[in-house]
């Protein structure tokens, strides 16, 4: 019989919404809140704390000064106060609609708010939704190479909610309880990954600085380039 040194942890996760929309037809806006909520209760039913972050809420301006681009103490306190939301989650949720195949700009405008140093050595999980067929599949992959390149590696495994006008109650229950059961086993494959990288890397963290030979970027990218290119 094996043994494994990890116990059961309670983790700390942000769940950050990705849509602004608040009008239009033809279905309820912003189905996003109700997904977010789903993934909340499915999070705290598994014994972690949840922070869902709303970018309707944080009123974030259209990306002109990322946070990392201020000066020591200079940077605006919302904007501080968020970045300190964002670093103190042990994994990430990113929860998005498809526009025009690809991640909603609300949500990219927030992660493009902040640096790499935020998210890194964490993992995500992506979350996709849509009030059609596809569930927002696209999209989701799409925000793949995005969520490598802020260094919180997302987990294999993805959630796609189609029709999610239909699935989802406002409040963020399954509204067919008969298929309640199958939305939780779906979900926790996802949640189960992350929950695993979020311990290994919390203990790994605990024991290696891992800033120490992959410091981040502080001047220019140019930082990153090749020793042959000036």
């Amino acid at each position: 019989m094996h043994s494994s040194r990890f116990v059961q942890q309670q983790l700390h996760f942000a769940v950050v919404l990705g849509s602004t929309r608040t009008a239009g037809p033809p279905f309820p806006t912003n189905l996003g809140a109700r997904v977010g909520e789903f993934v909340a209760k499915a999070i705290l039913n598994r014994g972690h704390s949840v922070d869902i972050i709303n970018p309707i809420n944080e009123d974030l301006p259209l990306l002109q000064k990322p946070q990392f681009a201020y000066a020591s103490g200079k940077s605006p306190i919302a904007l501080d106060a968020l970045a300190t939301r964002l670093k103190d989650a042990h994994g990430y949720v990113m929860i998005t609609p498809e526009y025009n195949h690809s991640a909603s700009p609300a949500l990219l405008n927030l992660l493009n708010h902040f640096g790499s140093s935020i998210f890194s050595f964490k993992p995500s999980a992506i979350v996709s939704y849509s009030a059609g067929q596809w569930g927002g599949t696209r999209a989701a992959h799409s925000l793949r190479p995005v969520l490598s390149e802020l260094g919180c590696l997302p987990v294999s495994a993805m959630i796609h909610v189609p029709k999610a006008q239909e699935v989802f109650t406002a409040d963020g229950v399954v509204s067919d309880d008969s298929d309640a059961k199958r939305w939780d086993d779906y979900t926790g494959r996802t949640l189960s990954q992350l929950k695993w990288w979020a311990e290994a890397a919390k203990e790994q963290r605990a024991l290696v600085n891992p800033y120490d030979e992959s410091p981040p970027l502080r001047t220019t990218p140019a930082q990153r380039n090749a020793p042959n290119l000036k």
